[in-house]
């Protein structure tokens, strides 16, 4: 009788584990989702369908900030690139991104599709370069023309986690890293 009590107990331990290994991507994802729309930046929530750079002051000093900053841009102390972040919904039409001419400047945008928490698509130094452009992002089943001059990046999903990292090169460069940064872009596209 006891072994079979370990047996269900080993079997449910397994199980478990195996939940969690599962889970545990899509938990992480929905932690970070909740902490961009609910809590933030400094200045409170991110609006859905918009992204939101790091504060300078932050990044200049992250181990002072302020009370009310948000550990979303200080977790980690990243002190290389500036970080740029929104969640896109493109159940009611597409968004176009649009980032400035990097003069040579590494950055990435990546996107992510949280319902698998797989990334689908990046932009960024190593794979389009470091020249301005507009790229149109789709849902699932879009339809329409790509204005010309535009790329378009297909997602799998409505639900969209954007992730921008710019290059600070030293400390008098950070005001340059910004700006640029600032001009990554999301705007609705109106056809």
């Amino acid at each position: 009788m006891r072994n079979e009590h370990l047996l269900i107990f080993g079997g449910v331990c397994i199980v478990a584990w195996f939940l969690i290994i599962h889970f545990w991507p899509l938990i992480i994802l929905y932690i970070y989702k909740r902490a961009i729309l609910v809590k933030g930046g400094g200045d409170g929530p991110i609006p859905i369908n918009t992204l939101y750079t790091e504060p300078q002051a932050f990044f200049a000093d992250p181990l002072h900030t302020p009370a009310s900053a948000s550990k979303l841009w200080t977790t980690g102390v990243n002190h290389d690139t500036l970080a740029t972040a929104g969640w896109l919904n493109l159940s009611k039409g597409a968004q176009i991104l649009h980032v400035p001419d990097m003069a040579g400047r590494y950055y990435s945008v990546q996107f992510t599709d949280p319902s698998k928490n797989t990334n689908f698509a990046y932009i960024g130094k190593r794979t389009t370069g470091t020249q301005a452009g507009d790229y149109l992002i789709t849902g699932p089943g879009w339809k329409g023309a790509v204005p010309q001059g535009m790329k378009q990046i297909s997602s799998p999903n409505n639900s969209v986690l954007v992730l921008g990292r710019t290059l600070v090169e030293s400390e008098s460069d950070l005001p340059t890293a910004y700006g640029l940064a600032k001009q990554i872009q999301i705007t609705p596209f109106v056809d």
